[in-house]
C-alpha cells in the first residue's frame, strides 16, 4: 500500500467532488405540488370581472351568462377530479385546465377588440363607461397569461413534479441567487407576478423568458396591455377636456 503524496511532492491535487443534486440549478428540483386555491381564486376573479363588463362588449360572445357558465363548468370539473392539491399527472386534467384558460383568453381578446372599436368610434357608448370597462379587461389579461405561464413552464404544473421534467421556459431570480433555497420551485403566484410585471412594464422585468413559446406569449400580452392602456389614456384625456 503506497502512502498519499505529500503537499510538496508536486503531485496533482485530488479531483473536486462531482456536483450533487443540491448544487445544481434550482430548475432541476422537483416540485412538491401546489395548493389548488390560488389558481381557483384567480379563475373566480376572472369570472366576476367578465360579469362586470358592459353588455356592449360581450355581444359577439352571445348571452352574458354563456362564457362565465362555460368557465364555471370547466372549473367545477377540475375541482371534482382533483379538489385539494395539484398533484396528479393526468393528461385529462391538463386538457381541462388548458381549455378553461383558452376560453378565458379568447373571451378577453374579443372584449378587447370590441373595446378598441368602441373607443375609436366616438359616436357609440359614453367614454366614461368604456374607460371603466378597460379595468376588468386589463386585469383579466394579467390573470389569463399568468395561468398560461403556470401551465406551460417545464411542461406544466404536473410535469414539474416528475424527476426528469423539461428544462425551464422562465429564468426566475431565485434560480441564480445564492441566498435562495436550493430546493426552491416556482408556484402559481410567481407566474402571476411575472404576468403582472410584464403587463405593466410592457417587457420582462426580473424574470426572463428562455424559450420561443413564452417569448411569443409575453409579446402578445404586452401588445394587448399596451393597446388597452394607450387607447384608454387617450380617451380619458378627451373626456377630461
Amino acid at each position: 500500500m503506497t502512502d498519499a503524496p505529500s503537499p510538496g511532492s508536486g503531485a496533482a491535487p485530488p479531483p473536486e467532488p462531482r456536483q450533487t443534486r443540491d448544487d445544481r440549478a434550482a430548475w432541476g428540483e422537483v416540485s412538491p405540488g401546489e395548493p389548488r386555491w390560488p389558481p381557483l381564486v384567480a379563475v373566480l376573479v376572472v369570472i366576476g370581472l367578465q360579469v362586470a363588463l358592459p353588455q356592449s362588449l360581450l355581444v359577439a360572445l352571445g348571452p352574458r351568462w354563456l362564457v362565465p357558465a362555460v368557465e364555471g363548468v370547466l372549473l367545477a370539473a377540475l375541482l371534482v377530479t382533483n379538489p385539494h392539491q395539484v398533484d396528479r399527472a393526468e393528461s385529462n386534467l391538463r386538457l381541462l385546465s388548458l381549455a378553461m384558460i383558452a376560453v378565458i383568453t379568447v373571451a378577453n381578446v374579443i372584449a378587447l377588440g370590441e373595446l378598441i372599436h368602441a373607443l375609436l368610434d366616438h359616436t357609440t357608448a359614453p367614454g366614461r363607461s368604456l374607460v371603466f370597462a378597460s379595468v376588468p379587461i386589463w386585469l383579466t389579461n394579467v390573470i389569463a397569461f399568468g395561468l398560461w405561464y403556470w401551465e406551460i413552464d417545464r411542461g406544466g404544473v404536473t410535469a414539474r413534479m416528475l424527476p426528469h421534467h423539461r428544462q425551464p421556459d422562465f429564468l426566475f431570480p431565485q434560480m441564480v441567487t445564492p441566498a435562495a433555497s436550493p430546493a426552491w420551485t416556482p408556484q402559481f403566484l410567481d407566474y402571476l407576478y411575472t404576468s403582472f410585471t410584464n403587463a405593466t412594464a410592457f417587457s420582462p422585468t426580473d424574470t426572463m423568458p428562455l424559450t420561443a413559446r413564452v417569448k411569443l406569449l409575453m409579446m402578445v400580452q404586452s401588445l394587448a396591455s399596451l393597446l388597452t392602456v394607450a387607447l384608454v389614456v387617450s380617451r380619458a384625456v378627451n373626456i377630461l377636456k
